[in-house]
């Protein structure tokens, strides 16, 4: 009897693990099934989308990623570049400002010349493609340190959104957590 327990929790142990076939993303022509969609018993109906899939490129999650980096050393013509002639950002504050390309750099490259030093710890990313919107977005969860020109250091921790669309970023959103 143990035995035939054993080998039955054995066989359902191994059924429950993953096939081992190679996970693909869905490609543009892909939409998502049936199985994707909520479930309808949920007290609340997303009012922007709940239909998601991860069909965001590689370069577009290359170039956000890079705005970090460059962000850190400092490089903010290559930052720059990587934004669209307008960007919409929610600020942590809760601002929101509609800014021109030259007016956001212009506040950035400010604030970024009152800091020696930047380091930034990504902690992760996800892509999400809103399948019903069309719209690429790449999230971030990251520790930022910043050293100041007079010494003060802070640290928070940050998690952004990045809205992208014909490779340039259009929307950033940015919520903060102070490191205490």
């Amino acid at each position: 009897m143990k035995k035939i327990l054993s080998l039955i929790c054995l066989a359902a142990f191994f059924a429950s693990c993953n096939s081992g076939e190679p996970k693909t993303e869905m490609n543009s022509t892909e939409h998502s099934t049936a199985s994707d969609k909520a479930p309808a018993d949920l007290p609340y109906t997303a009012s922007y989308s709940s239909s998601w899939s991860t069909n965001v490129s590689d370069a577009d999650l290359k170039m956000v990623l890079m705005t970090y980096k460059d962000w850190a050393s400092g490089n903010m013509d290559n930052l720059g570049n990587s934004m669209a002639d307008t960007v919409a950002w929610d600020m942590a504050s809760g601002d929101h400002m509609k800014l021109s390309k030259a007016e956001l750099m212009k506040m950035w490259k400010t604030y970024r010349d009152s800091l020696n030093s930047v380091s930034i710890d990504m902690e992760g990313w996800q892509k999400m493609y809103a399948t019903d919107k069309k719209e690429g977005y790449i999230v971030t969860w990251y520790k930022e340190t910043d050293t100041y020109k007079t010494g003060k250091v802070d640290s928070a921790y940050y998690h952004d959104i990045n809205q992208v669309k014909d490779g340039k970023i259009v929307w950033y959103s940015q919520y903060k957590r102070p490191a205490k």
